[in-house]
């Protein structure tokens, strides 16, 4: 999968943002349907990411095969320490002053063929008891290989290590980059918390996964091969006994895992529904108190609860079926060895010391298969998140912006609207054949019902949701062949639903403009008002205003927002009902302010309370995504017509309840 380094936008010039919500708290929302692939793609294209690190990769498995060798070798080398004590023991009993081949020779006449056969295999010497510098030497070369195996295996999983972190670095990397080029339409179909959940649960969880699988994946492949290899070369026939496990455990494997996949991807769907519904519920704590939905909201909160704890357990205690299996498979195939191998050496086929260093590879084979099994249930569950995860990096994103974009040599706030179409819903058009000129200095008022397409049309001038037909023009060049970030620099927008972040006044101000001084700053808090109750709070600019602006009031928020628009200085302004949530005192000093600051700009003013937009340029009457009238504020009162009425329901005449 081919990534594309993230387009910057410029948030500077966006003064405020929407908190977008997927509906009230205490609602069951009904979640996406889970694209799920098969296991063994997911897990190829997971690893595949780790292709960057190839050098280091060898390096991985170079290390890893070295530690390997030096550890399988080692059962060998104490199946010497073995004979070398046995033939001491048993040297020890035989008359002192005879030979080998004598001894054998007496035991054959005496009946005893099976010790005649077993003496004539050991390296013995008649009435000589053990040779301890021999076994010291044996025992000190032990001790060196397990040292050296120990260094090479720690600065393997220093290496792997290294490689899993970056490679998950990345993936966040890759993950961020891809949010900022999803559309905006992506947002309005997921819940907040379920793209978190993907963002941190998935692949929190497949960092885990890679850290504690790779190494011990990688080891245990090694350490079979190697096992396999000595077991061989020590006998054929014990090799091929201990070797039937391995068709075992992998029927065992296979059909346990291809049960579980299925409830791990639930497990992980519904952590994600059930952080959505925390998130939603502690955002709208107030809200759901306000109401009393407390029972509805545990009500959820306990289905999806127990939606996620049957998953997860039929998750892991199906996987954790492989474990004992494994183990009972592993057993089985140890008792064969031993019997087998104490036959062999009553009989002089082998020597005890190779018995001994059998059973130690027949444990040192089927310990890693155990291994290997038991990581079944951590693999699955992050494959799992990686599938979720992975849908994220292939949704649909935003149209690319253009090869050879165009820019306006001299912007002058010119916006044309040409035969615009657009709707949310295919089947449900919005706006239809829309045309419109806003000349340059201009203020223009969107008026009209709720849901008329006001917010939609100045959406489209940012390009936060692309057309069905017509065009927009900006100065005469078509934004649609314009790079977003160059469209969204001419702009400024203070939104009704203010947006803060968390840390000072000061940083929240700058947001506009991250290059301006200090005067700057503050000059802009003077000009929207902010100067008059920045200095009642503790701190001052310097007061910390946490994520949800709990310590500052509506209106301070609001007020806090138009200075950003202020200190970005934009050519074009957009004002979303900055208004609507200061008192009617601010109102009057923030609506001098926007004159002073809409001066020799365009502007796109959306209002409810009409009596904000007396001195607009144009007023425009939207109803049903149509404008049905448009004028002055004198003009459209004379004509008596949609605004007329709108004015009259706002000034004159009583609310009307519709039949």
């Amino acid at each position: 999968m081919t990534q594309t380094e993230p387009k910057k936008t410029a948030p500077a010039r966006i003064a405020g943002a929407p908190q977008r919500q997927a509906g009230p708290p205490w609602m069951g929302q009904g979640m996406p349907a889970e694209k799920s692939m098969t296991f063994w793609p997911s897990a190829k294209r997971l690893l595949r990411r780790l292709s960057p690190h190839r050098v280091r990769l060898i390096a991985v498995v170079a290390l890893g095969a070295l530690s390997v060798l030096l550890s399988v070798v080692v059962p060998k080398i104490l199946g010497w320490a073995t004979d070398v004590l046995f033939a001491g023991v048993i040297g020890e009993r035989l008359p002192a002053g005879s030979t080998k081949e004598q001894a054998v020779e007496g035991a054959r006449a005496a009946g005893n063929d099976n010790i005649a056969d077993m003496l004539a295999r050991m390296d013995v010497v008649p009435g000589q008891g053990i040779d301890f510098d021999r076994l010291a030497e044996i025992i000190a070369w032990a001790v060196v290989l397990f040292v050296g195996s120990s260094i090479l295996m720690w600065l393997q999983g220093y290496l792997l290590n290294d490689i899993v972190q970056g490679s998950i670095r990345t993936l966040r990397d890759e993950v961020e980059g891809k949010l900022n080029r999803l559309p905006l339409p992506y947002f309005d179909n997921q819940q907040r918390g379920e793209i978190l959940s993907r963002v941190t649960n998935d692949i929190d969880n497949i960092a885990q996964t890679l850290q504690q699988t790779l190494s011990q994946l990688l080891t245990s492949l090694l350490t079979v091969v190697g096992v396999v290899v000595m077991m061989f070369v020590i006998s054929p026939l014990l090799a091929l006994i201990a070797l039937v496990a391995v068709p075992l455990s992998m029927v065992v494997t296979g059909q346990v895992a291809k049960r579980s996949q299925k409830q791990f991807i639930a497990q992980w769907k519904y952590t994600g529904m059930l952080n959505a519904h925390i998130e939603e519920s502690f955002t709208g704590h107030e809200l759901v108190k306000v109401f009393g939905r407390q029972k509805e909201s545990e009500a959820t909160f306990a289905d999806r609860n127990e939606k996620l704890f049957t998953a997860a357990f039929k998750a892991q205690f199906i996987s954790g079926i492989i474990m004992p299996s494994m183990m009972f498979i592993g057993n089985l195939s140890y008792v064969a060895v031993a019997v087998v191998g104490a036959l062999r050496v009553a009989t002089g086929a082998m020597s005890l010391g190779d018995v001994q260093a059998f059973i130690q590879y027949s444990r040192q084979f089927t310990q890693p298969l155990t291994q290997v099994a038991s990581m079944a249930n951590l693999l699955q569950s992050g494959v799992a998140s990686a599938e979720r995860v992975f849908d994220l990096l292939d949704a649909d994103e935003q149209t690319p912006d253009p090869a050879k974009p165009r820019t306006v040599e001299q912007t002058r706030g010119r916006v044309a609207f040409e035969h615009v179409s657009f709707s949310y819903d295919p089947a449900k058009p919005l706006i239809d054949d829309l045309s419109l000129v806003a000349e340059p200095g201009q203020t223009v008022a969107i008026v009209g019902p709720t849901g008329a397409g006001k917010t939609t049309l100045v959406n489209l001038i940012m390009r936060f949701y692309e057309l069905d037909g017509g065009r927009i023009t900006l100065d005469g060049v078509d934004v649609a062949s314009m790079r977003r970030a160059d469209l969204r620099d001419q702009i400024g927008m203070v939104l009704q639903d203010t947006w803060l972040f968390g840390g000072t006044i000061r940083d929240n101000i700058a947001y506009g403009d991250p290059d301006a001084t200090e005067e700057q700053i503050l000059a802009a808090a003077r000009a929207a008002y902010v100067d008059r109750f920045v200095h009642s709070l503790p701190d001052g600019y310097d007061t910390v205003i946490d994520e949800e602006g709990s310590n500052v009031s509506a209106g301070e928020k609001q007020l806090i927002t138009i200075a950003r628009a202020f200190l970005a200085d934009p050519q074009l302004l957009i004002l979303d009902e900055a208004t609507s949530s200061v008192d009617t005192r601010t109102e009057v000093l923030v609506q001098h302010a926007m004159a002073e600051l809409r001066s020799g700009r365009t502007s796109f003013v959306i209002a409810h309370r009409l009596s904000t937009i007396r001195d607009a340029d144009l007023i425009l009457v939207m109803v049903g995504g149509r404008i049905v009238e448009q004028g002055t504020h004198e003009e459209l009162m004379a004509a008596r017509g949609a605004y007329h009425r709108l004015h009259n329901a706002q000034f004159t005449a009583p609310a009307e309840v519709p039949a």
